[in-house]
């Protein structure tokens, strides 16, 4: 019985360095690889960069496999070979076994763990970077889902993040048009974040009380009773993915993604809260007919500071009227420093693609003609390329998974082929704004679920 209930994450030192062995030795062949591209040269060197790096952390799960695909979803983060070579890497990572399961559950629960539960079933239903999910039943007979922690995360963490400075340096000899220092920052805080399941418990809780009282925008319950920093249940919730919609009738596909932009940008303009992961896989819709949004996974949710949501709403508006001045101090209050005309007209190249569908007014796709896949990479481009004369610029942190958010639903958007009047509904969400009124709601809630203000 002492077997069953040992933790797995009792040895943490140990574990750290088997992971910085296992993840420095990808890296260190990954980084011959490039002298040995950059010493032949030759246009296809980006990309048999981009495949080394691949094939070095093709192997890996866990945080850097996570931060690796979140690099792909950030446009300007990356040269456009990278992005590409890291979005094939697989997103699911073999599940643990039940012996392994057992173990764990004993660890977070106590060894009668399964009399905890009515039924619990042994094969996981979904595997991902940090954790797996089971099916479960609770004592009063709802279906629930149980995610459940990889073992040693926590020193998983830390040691790829110690590595990720040396994946970053890799990056940075081959363009070093951004100074990716802030990101490097964001990255790890979310990261560590994302492994405290109470924190998730606290946020789930909280978007289901923004959302309390709507049938068709729809949150999981927490069940703490159930549920440890490492191991979250919570009420299940049926439905169907996106691309199950892709040939549904014009206006199940557009209600859909109505349901999408109210779901991420209502809680950033009132709370100044948004979800930072708009997977696939982290909603589903349920309901004849798609009625309802079923808004999943709480892991890597960014809070942000009121003045940059205040500097998001400036720069739209300093954009639809076309105003420089504005333009500069909607920058200077994100962080930008050195700004000239010319900067903030390259700054600009990216705002006028992530704004673009906001800016205007009529009903339209959020891109023409554009693959979901690369949305974003062609103004991606440009950007890096002005910068590469007139950078290197430093990107704010909070820019990672606003990025991250935009280009995310963008691609939802395209892969619905949905229509819309997207300022009308930014305008809607924007109704009452004031920064000292977000300021006072955001306090009020944080305070009231217990979570800590992010810097």
């Amino acid at each position: 019985m002492a077997d069953d209930i040992k933790d797995p994450e009792r040895d943490r030192l140990s574990g750290r360095l088997t992971r910085f062995a296992k993840v420095g030795a990808g890296l260190s062949g990954a980084a011959v690889s490039y002298g040995a591209n950059s010493l032949f040269g030759g246009d296809s060197a980006d990309a048999r960069n981009a495949k080394a790096l691949k094939a070095a952390l093709g192997g890996l799960k866990g945080p850097l496999m996570k931060a690796a695909q979140m690099f792909a979803t950030v446009p300007d983060l990356l040269p456009p070979e990278f992005a590409a070579e890291l979005a094939e890497l697989q997103t699911n990572a073999p599940a643990m076994g039940w012996p392994f399961v057992r173990r764990r559950m004993a660890a977070e629960l106590g060894p009668d763990w399964q009399g905890k539960f009515q039924s619990f079933e042994h094969e996981a239903c979904a595997a991902a970077s940090l954790g797996q999910v089971h099916r479960a039943v609770a004592p009063d007979g709802r279906a629930i889902a149980v995610k459940l922690q990889y073992p040693d995360m926590q020193s998983a963490v830390e040691s790829d993040l110690g590595q990720l400075r040396s994946l970053f340096a890799l990056f940075k000899r081959l363009d070093g048009s951004i100074d990716p220092t802030q990101m490097i920052v964001e990255i790890g805080d979310r990261l560590r974040e994302e492994l405290d399941y109470g924190r998730e418990a606290r946020l789930m809780a909280l978007y289901g009380g923004f959302f309390a009282g709507r049938a068709d925008i729809r949150v999981p319950e927490p069940l703490p009773s159930l549920s440890t920093g490492r191991l979250l249940s919570m009420t299940w919730m049926e439905g169907q993915g996106l691309l199950a919609f892709k040939d549904a009738p014009q206006e199940t596909r557009d209600r859909i993604a109505a349901l999408l932009f109210e779901a991420w940008w209502s809680p950033m303009t009132k709370l100044g809260i948004i979800h930072g992961d708009p997977h696939l896989g982290n909603y589903t819709f349920g309901g004849e007919d798609a009625q309802h949004l079923n808004l999943l996974d709480f892991g890597c949710i960014r809070i942000f500071p009121p003045r940059f949501v205040a500097g998001v709403v400036r720069l739209y508006r300093a954009l639809s009227n076309d105003d420089r001045a504005e333009q500069f101090e909607a920058y200077r209050s994100w962080g930008f420093a050195n700004l000239n005309d010319d900067l903030v007209e390259t700054l600009n190249v990216w705002a006028r693609f992530i704004y673009g569908p906001l800016l205007d007014d009529r009903v339209r796709s959020v891109a023409d003609d554009v693959p979901p896949g690369e949305y974003g990479r062609r103004e991606a481009f440009r950007v890096r390329q002005a910068l590469k004369e007139k950078g290197p610029i430093t990107i704010p942190r909070e820019f990672v998974f606003m990025d991250r958010a935009a280009i995310g639903l963008g691609a939802a958007f395209l892969h619905l082929g949905a229509r819309h009047n997207w300022k009308a509904l930014f305008e809607a969400s924007l109704e009452g704004f004031s920064e000292e009124g977000l300021a006072r709601r955001q306090a009020a809630v944080l305070a009231a679920a217990g979570i800590d203000q992010v810097p």
